[in-house]
């Protein structure tokens, strides 16, 4: 669950003779996503718990912070497009928040509307007349006679064009005078930071929270577990907004995670079963077979070993392990190994029956089964870690079971014809 969400990507390459217009929506739902989750990890860091944050709900981002309501339209767009009096976007927006505030979807009273494109905003266009009054430009009685203006001389529009007209004339029937109120709850944001930009600044947090050799791994989980999430929220009829509760609660474990005596578990890895049968020329599971262990149990060790190794493969492509780690855990292991194995050996004496020595072995297999939990990092307290790990060694034969597992394991995987 940590790579970038490559379902949309799919559009792209379904999309055939119109791979551009699939790859711009595609790129489109990219942005949405990130600036969501990026509003999140800005709540978190600078506000309370008390907040929510939804996408594709009552728009593309709909934000609750106590009982006022944000809601958010993106819109990516290439470099040097601008928003005109004309622009889809701007009109498309405007239908969707006018017939939302007509049929009283949408309390005006209670909630703050907000258009944030990467275009840029002409002097004097109707967006630069509703930009935050922080800019000195704002001015929406001169926002209204321009939409109205617009809407009234584009005659030769498209449908769905003279349907956003009409939705935003309307208002001007209507028994409140919702078109200024409308107005008064908008606000554009023009020239707004495109994708890679606000992956850069959730890089730039990401390594505030984990540290900056661990940030791009943190962020790729997080991204992974908000992708998965909103998908979720979106999919339910009555979907719920990921909360400030549960997002403290991902976050902080994140961190948790990659805390210096700490290293990720992935979700994804945890999943895993293995199959026995795929593994079953594998050396360690010979090894098993040398003691007479159960298929069940053979099924076990193949689902920790497949973890075990698949995890500290992660680790190590992530750069997420300090140099030398991996040697030191693998020599701890071997030591504490070591020493059982030599008794064992001892207890037994040379004269020692084959079924006394696989009885002592499974002593042995259920010592590591069952209690050795020698973790690489003191926090990182998953089972399958170290229990995959001496499988990982067993099928190195640096570790073994029956006391005589090297001869036994030399006749096994020698050559046919050697013999």
């Amino acid at each position: 669950m940590i790579a970038e969400p490559v379902w949309l990507w799919g559009c792209v390459m379904a999309a055939g003779g119109e791979q551009y217009e699939a790859s711009a929506s595609a790129l489109g739902y990219l942005f949405q996503f990130a600036k969501a989750l990026h509003l999140c990890i800005e709540q978190w860091m600078t506000a309370g718990a008390d907040w929510s944050v939804a996408v594709e709900a009552a728009d593309d981002i709909e934000h609750h912070v106590g009982s006022v309501t944000d809601l958010v339209q993106l819109k990516q767009r290439a470099a040097g497009v601008r928003l005109t009096n004309t622009s889809k976007d701007l009109w498309k927006t405007l239908r969707i928040w006018a017939e939302g505030a007509a049929a009283g979807r949408i309390d005006l009273d209670n909630t703050n509307l907000y258009l944030l494109t990467t275009a840029e905003l002409p002097k004097g266009s109707v967006g630069s007349c509703l930009q935050h009054p922080d800019s000195n430009q704002r001015n929406e009685e001169q926002a209204l006679k321009l939409l109205c203006e617009a809407a009234q001389a584009s005659k030769t529009e498209s449908k769905e064009m003279q349907k956003s007209f009409a939705s935003f004339l309307g208002l001007a029937t209507s028994e409140v005078p919702l078109q200024r109120a409308l107005l008064a709850r908008i606000e554009v944001i023009g020239g707004a930071d495109d994708i890679d930009v606000v992956r850069a600044s959730m890089l730039r947090l990401a390594a505030v929270a984990a540290g900056h050799e661990a940030a791009k791994s943190f962020l790729a989980r997080l991204e992974g577990w908000f992708y998965d999430r909103v998908i979720e929220q979106m999919r339910a009829p009555d979907g719920s907004p990921v909360t400030g509760i549960e997002f403290d609660e991902v976050f902080t474990g994140l961190q948790r995670q990659f805390s210096y005596d700490n290293l990720p578990i992935d979700r994804d890895i945890t999943g895993m079963t293995g199959n026995p049968t795929e593994q079953a020329d594998k050396t360690f599971v010979r090894q098993l077979g040398l003691i007479g262990v159960g298929t069940e149990r053979i099924g076990h060790a193949v689902r920790d070993y497949v973890r075990a190794f698949a995890q500290r493969s992660r680790w190590l492509n992530e750069n997420l392990l300090r140099p030398g780690e991996i040697g030191e855990y693998e020599r701890r292991l071997v030591e504490e190994w070591e020493s059982r194995f030599a008794e064992m050996r001892e207890e037994l004496g040379a004269e020692a029956t084959e079924e006394q020595k696989k009885k002592e072995a499974r002593t042995i297999y259920r010592w590591v089964d069952r209690e050795a939990r020698f973790q690489i990092r003191t926090g990182c307290n998953e089972l399958f870690v170290p229990k995959g790990s001496y499988h990982m060694l067993a099928d190195e034969c640096r570790v073994g079971w029956h006391p005589d597992f090297e001869a036994r394991l030399m006749q096994l995987l020698e050559p046919t014809e050697a013999r």
